[in-house]
């Protein structure tokens, strides 16, 4: 395949430059444009004039000249025809999904994912709109074609699973979902950058933004990349999720956002870096870990297969310390002692959050299925920081380890 660069993609965009020439786009905050010709405005309502046909803007929740500029960088990253920005990650997968099932469609789903997509899935869907989700082994291809049936319109996988870090076969899964005639959505939270899934057979790809694109814990935010086609249909006046359902995304998000694109290449460079310095530490000291750039990893390889050049393996380590009581008292003196990090949820920030996934972000799982996904009550989500030096940190975790042994 054919060597791919996601910074030097982005780099290709037409760089918007400020009303005045400023380097930075300006901030286009109002809400309704105004139409030269009274007769274009129904053109706009058909679909036949927009942003891309004439450059016309109807209102802020159909498109916004700065959200639809940050867009087109992230298509560009992701090595699509077309994104859309939304107001969060889960506002991005809802609307992803609903745009491609109708009421009493399908879905197949991996057993392992972030813990508000599988409440969506498990719980609201079928309440709501009785589309249902057969949650499946995704590394187990035999079981997930067994899964569909006549009604499946979508397989979703994440790239590197939240939290156990399992690396979806992307290649293989695609193949599964295109021959049963269903899209293969793909949640790239974990893994921008590194992986391209597009280039790997899916449709569709989302993005928590609030994670590391954001990199400060500051803003939600998500995104949807996929064809022109599925994009424009999502924002179709009568019948598109994003417009209808309005999870609209602020345009001063999508500057500040935009501003922080050019260093996530740096940013995701040095997450790495750490994380594979933490990930060797922990598993010398005999613990259960899971990092794609072990060699020990079972999808060491897999992941070295699909990855970008020069990216590294990824800023997210989880550790398994069998109970809930050693996890916290890790995790606590980390925290308190030695000023290593935070606990709390979320991840991509300057610097390291800690949670123990089966009591906070994979909450929403049974007991069952949490087995099922391979999430015990001990696992640790570490998303690995970047102030401080490596060394300091690492002395930090042999401190905390010797707490704990």
């Amino acid at each position: 395949m054919k060597h791919f660069d996601p910074m030097e993609a982005m780099a290709t965009i037409r760089h918007e430059f400020g009303e005045h020439g400023g380097v930075n786009m300006s901030i286009e905050a109002s809400t309704t444009f105004t139409v030269m010709q009274a007769m274009i405005m129904p053109e706009i309502f058909h679909g036949l004039r927009g942003p891309d046909e004439g450059g016309c803007y109807l209102y802020g929740r159909h498109y916004n000249p700065t959200v639809y500029a940050l867009a087109h960088q992230l298509a560009a990253m992701e090595a699509t025809e077309n994104a859309y920005c939304t107001s969060s990650g889960m506002a991005a997968i809802a609307a992803a999904v609903l745009q491609l099932c109708r009421a009493g469609d399908h879905i197949v789903a991996s057993e392992t994912l972030y813990g508000g997509t599988y409440a969506l899935f498990n719980n609201f869907l079928p309440e709501r709109s009785g589309t249902t989700t057969t949650f499946v082994d995704a590394d187990d291809l035999g079981a997930v074609e067994r899964a569909f049936t006549p009604r499946t319109r979508v397989l979703y996988v994440e790239t590197i699973a939240n939290p156990t870090l399992v690396v979806a076969d992307l290649p293989k899964l695609a193949r599964i979902a295109h021959a049963h005639g269903a899209a293969l959505v793909v949640d790239n939270t974990f893994s921008p950058l590194i992986v391209t899934p597009v280039r790997h057979g899916a449709d569709v790809v989302v993005h928590s933004l609030t994670k590391f694109v954001s990199g400060s814990s500051d803003i939600i935010a998500g995104v949807v990349c996929g064809s022109k086609e599925f994009v424009g249909s999502m924002m179709d006046v009568t019948s598109g999720s994003l417009m209808l359902l309005g999870p609209t995304m602020d345009p001063r998000v999508a500057f500040e956002l935009s501003t922080r694109l050019p260093h996530l290449g740096v940013r995701m460079v040095e997450h790495g870096r750490r994380a594979q310095a933490m990930a060797e530490r922990l598993e010398r000291a005999g613990l259960h870990v899971h990092y794609p750039g072990l060699a020990t990893h079972p999808h060491h390889a897999r992941l070295a297969g699909m990855m970008n050049a020069d990216y590294g393996w990824g800023g997210i380590v989880a550790v398994d310390f069998g109970t809930i009581e050693r996890a916290n008292r890790f995790m606590e003196h980390l925290q308190l002692k030695e000023k290593f990090g935070f606990i709390a949820v979320s991840l991509g920030f300057t610097d390291t959050l800690m949670s123990a996934s089966a009591y906070s972000t994979s909450s929403e799982m049974s007991p069952e299925d949490l087995e099922r996904a391979g999430i015990s009550p001990g696992l640790v989500r570490m998303s690995v920081g970047i102030t401080g030096t490596l060394e300091q940190r690492l002395a930090q975790l042999d401190a905390a380890l010797a707490v704990v042994r």
